[in-house]
């Protein structure tokens, strides 16, 4: 689609080269995101409690106050709690700029055309955003000895 929207007006020739590069960025844009979106998975999962269910949002687990096994074990049940505060507090302190891209992105489940709309900007700045702020927040979530 990137193709035929973009460069529809270009001689044929260069066609095979074109959707090599757009299928390339693709797939590299694909894996860009996974592997941030595991760190945070990863990193937030480590303090949830197991589940079996698949597809389970660790943010929402973190916030759970129904959940059955925080009950078992009441320290359990604060040391997220602290966790949480501690995740919150460091997302507080971002420039307001990572902070909103990155909430929009990775607590709103918005894709990365939706955030740069919402936020008035490119995709580009959108991403350099994001990038900072999980590194950021994954050096300050370590420094405060908090690791998956």
């Amino acid at each position: 689609m990137k193709l035929a929207e973009r460069y529809g007006d270009r001689p044929v020739e260069e066609f095979g080269a074109l959707f090599q590069r757009i299928l390339q960025n693709g797939i590299n844009d694909h894996f860009r995101r996974s592997k941030v979106r595991n760190l945070w998975t990863t990193l937030l999962s480590a303090f949830s409690p197991d589940s079996e269910e698949d597809g389970v949002d660790p943010l929402e687990t973190l916030g759970a106050e129904s959940d059955v096994a925080a009950f078992k074990a009441p320290h359990l049940q604060e040391e997220q709690r602290q966790t949480l505060s501690v995740i919150e507090e460091e997302i507080a302190k971002l420039p307001p700029r990572q902070r909103e891209a990155f909430l929009m992105r990775y607590w709103e489940e918005m894709d990365i055309a939706e955030t740069a709309a919402a936020m008035g900007c490119t995709e580009g700045s959108v991403k350099t955003h994001c990038s900072r702020a999980t590194h950021t927040l994954a050096a300050a979530l370590r420094a405060r000895g908090i690791e998956p």
